[in-house]
């Protein structure tokens, strides 16, 4: 807590000031409180995904099928028009797999960003009922979006035993790919909540974003189609070295270190610039909300 002294002055000259007026704001919390509150309560973030799982699928014929169903359907349909229409050549990689492994990531990523930006406006009523650790709020959605692709994978393993694709040793490097997908969206989903406290509008422009941000991004066609002079380009794409990363932890494809060193370093701009605007709106937020 930080207090903030002033002094309330009479309009006529001459006239002495009144007792000084204490005004209490909310203290800046530093980034080691702020980890170490969301780590010793870091089964709210279980709790609230969970919450986030049930209402999702609450009354639902398929339940969790859904996130089964909505791959596969993407797949299905961008086999038949990118793989059978325009023939679009993956090389002796199976299109359906090589779409299904820049899909899922991706649809991990865009899950996670448009939950968490709107995490914090979506949870106002407890917000401002009860404290707790506010990033528990956007971190469980990434959760949940993560929960998501570990149920989607059961489609893309069903795929590589029909293709009869075998995995290789660089399998191993799925979880820093999922760490790097998370920890991209976390960094963007805390930059768009805060700024969402303020400007609804971010909900409103939120899905145009990502479908534009889609098709920039190389998950229907391979990166080697993009043409030399704008290779640099897409590089600078956040999701093209997590997607390519993918990609060559499934499907053995050759690792482009670029784009994978770009991905990080926008990782960590993000959760470091993210983090730094959340820290400054959670202290005000209840009376946003």
């Amino acid at each position: 807590m930080s207090t903030i002294p002033t002094t309330r002055s009479s309009v006529f000259s001459g006239v002495a000031p009144a007792e000084p007026i204490t005004e209490i704001t909310p203290a800046l919390r530093g980034w080691s409180d702020l980890l170490g509150s969301i780590w010793a309560r870091r089964e709210i973030v279980f709790y609230l995904a969970l919450r986030d799982i049930r209402v999702r699928y609450h009354q639902t014929a398929l339940g969790s099928l859904w996130a089964i169903m909505q791959p596969l359907a993407a797949t299905l349909v961008f086999a038949v028009v990118f793989g059978r229409l325009v023939k679009i050549s993956t090389g002796e990689t199976p299109y359906p797999i090589f779409v299904l492994t820049g899909m899922l990531p991706w649809q991990f990523m865009a899950g996670a960003i448009q939950r968490s930006s709107a995490s914090l406006v979506a949870n106002g009523a407890m917000i401002k009922k009860v404290y707790f650790p506010r990033l528990a709020v956007p971190t469980a959605t990434v959760a949940t979006a993560l929960i998501d692709f570990c149920i989607g994978c059961v489609v893309l393993v069903g795929l590589m035993a029909y293709y009869d694709v075998t995995l290789t040793v660089r399998i191993a490097m799925v979880p820093a790919m999922l760490l790097l997908c998370g920890g991209l969206s976390l960094g963007i989903g805390l930059l768009l909540a805060s700024i969402n406290c303020r400007f609804r509008d971010v909900t409103q422009g939120i899905g145009f974003a990502m479908q534009m941000w889609m098709f920039l991004t190389p998950i229907v066609y391979p990166f080697s189609m993009v043409p030399e002079r704008f290779q640099a380009y897409v590089r600078l794409n956040p999701m093209t070295g997590v997607i390519c990363g993918f990609r060559t932890a499934l499907l053995d494809a050759p690792l482009d270190t670029t784009a994978l060193l770009v991905s990080v370093s926008y990782a960590a701009l993000f959760l470091v610039v993210g983090g730094a605007a959340f820290r400054r709106a959670e202290r005000g937020v209840a009376d946003l909300l």
